[in-house]
């Protein structure tokens, strides 16, 4: 039976997933099957004719395992060339292997186990599949190889029609398998290095990052400039980057930073809000008892800057809130974790309204960190942390005579969030849970409250009674000065300036209330 094969397989599986059926493909289509102790088990077990990797070789496994595939009649298989080696492959009972079907010990999910030991990270470094993969990635010009059960289907489909592993894609599966290989092994060096503790840090002396182009983009941040989006390999897709986009034409460059900036503001509020973003920052604000409403809110803040925007809700998209925004404004992108079916109708309507779904949102996840190019390099920091929760148990202090009362602490904690979205100097004046005036990227910190100020005006609100945010301390007490002389009776900020007493007497000289939150929240 062995020798009656046309071609032959080598499956190494430690994830059997789909792996019977597979095998039975395989046979079906005249290709014998090597294959290793626990795939060759498993495969036995459900009648799957298999010739075991001792049998082939003549040579047992041996040290538990450890050494199994390392022969040169496995790897002569794979990597033997027809034209070039089929003489010394026949003197030696070499088996021309076609098919290598390899992937690789959980080492990934070993060590993110509880208590999991040094030695059973160790154990859980795999030898002989990495080499298996290079080998058979090696020699695509002939061999086909596969370490992601997701691409069985296909390699069943073209073995179903008799056809030949079409090259392009034996190529493009070879790639896969040196990237896979790739990552597998930096994922090992990283937490050898951590475990040595040489710098006492998260951030490795040496940074491998491994991204996959998602999509083309209609432009960089200039029609000039060419750009993609690209996803972090080996994570489940989040955020804006693993978004589903259901509508509208191709994304630009500013669409995706704008979207991404939306959706971060709007994810650190619970109760039902929408973010309204422009420029890469926020330019109304709202939380309420519904989406409609929190929209309604957002965009009476600033209605001019709304104009062709990107929209964020942290709730679903129903065709009354689709109709209410496009009857209201021009907008580019719309964000939400679900779109009602009918509210896709209706952007239908509009060519270049782009709605992106949020399949999946965590800030939990590993790598999460900001990072930024700079000339010659990148900066890489952790991704900054909004505070959840009110001011009292977050352990925020107040520092003048008079206490914020219920709303105004309701409202602080409101803006304080808001403001680290906001470019530096980062000034938000709010009031019942809307952003009444923001003031942005000003190099002096008066000036944002002062642009704060011309915007709440600008749209019709009365600064009387609201509060400001500042994502950092005021230097001097003229910042504190131009709030109150504007309406201003509560004020949030990191505190830490040598002249807070002065700060601090400003507001009380003036009846305000102000809370420090010893911690800053710059945004570049």
């Amino acid at each position: 039976m062995v020798k009656s094969f046309r071609r032959w397989a080598l499956i190494s599986v430690s994830n059997k997933k789909h792996l019977i059926g597979l095998a039975r493909e395989l046979i079906k289509n005249n290709i014998g099957i090597i294959s290793t102790g626990g795939s060759a088990k498993t495969l036995g077990a459900a009648d799957v004719p298999v010739m075991e990797v001792s049998d082939y070789t003549g040579h047992p496994e041996v040290m538990g395992g450890r050494v199994k595939t390392l022969h040169p009649k496995v790897h002569g298989g794979i990597l033997g060339r027809s034209a070039v080696d089929s003489k010394i492959m026949e003197e030696l009972g070499i088996r021309t292997i076609d098919f290598v079907v390899v992937n690789l010990y959980p080492f990934e999910e070993t060590i993110s186990k509880e208590n999991v030991t040094f030695e059973d990270a160790i154990e859980n470094i795999d030898i002989g599949g990495p080499a298996l993969l290079r080998a058979a990635a090696k020699n695509h010009s002939r061999v086909t190889v596969v370490c992601d059960p997701g691409d069985y289907p296909e390699l069943i489909a073209c073995l179903s029609d008799g056809q030949l592993i079409p090259v392009d894609k034996r190529l493009s599966l070879a790639v896969k398998a040196f990237r896979h290989v790739a990552g597998y092994d930096e994922k090992i060096a990283n937490y050898l290095a951590s475990s040595q503790e040489e710098l006492g840090s998260q951030f490795p002396f040496e940074k491998k990052i491994s991204l996959e182009r998602k999509k083309l983009l209609r432009y960089g941040e200039n029609p000039h400039q060419e750009a993609a989006l690209y996803l972090l390999e080996a994570h489940e897709p989040n955020g804006i980057a693993g978004c589903r986009q259901l509508a509208g034409k191709q994304l630009s460059f500013n669409n995706v930073v704008d979207a991404d900036t939306a959706n971060e503001c709007v994810q650190s509020f619970s109760a039902p809000s929408c973010v309204i973003v422009k420029h890469a920052n926020p330019c109304g604000v709202a939380e309420s008892h519904s989406a409609e409403e929190a929209y309604n809110m957002a965009y009476s803040a600033d209605s001019t800057s709304a104009f062709g925007g990107v929209i964020a809700f942290n709730r679903p998209v129903t065709e009354g809130l689709a109709n209410q925004v496009l009857d209201r404004q021009f907008v580019e992108v719309i964000v939400a974790p679900k779109f009602d079916e009918s509210s896709l109708r209706v952007f239908a309507k509009k060519e270049n309204v782009r709605a992106l779904e949020l399949s999946h949102y965590s800030t939990d996840q590993e790598n999460n960190w900001d990072m930024k190019s700079v000339s010659g390099g990148f900066l890489i920091q952790e991704k900054d942390k909004i505070e959840s929760g009110n001011l009292t148990n977050l352990g925020f202090r107040v520092v003048t005579k008079r206490k914020p009362t219920p709303d105004e602490e309701r409202d602080l904690h409101f803006a304080w969030k808001v403001a680290a979205f906001v470019k530096s100097n980062a000034i938000v004046f709010a009031q019942n849970g809307l952003t009444i005036g923001i003031g942005a990227g000003q190099m002096s910190r008066i000036y944002s409250a002062r642009l704060a100020g011309m915007k709440a005006k600008d749209a019709g609100f009365s600064v009387s009674g609201a509060v400001m945010a500042s994502d950092a301390f005021f230097p001097f007490r003229d910042g504190i000065d131009e709030a109150v002389k504007q309406g201003v009776t509560a004020v949030i900020q990191p505190g830490g300036s040598m002249r807070d007493e002065e700060v601090i007497e400003a507001a009380n000289d003036n009846a305000i209330t102000m809370v420090f939150t010893g911690r800053r929240h710059f945004k570049h």
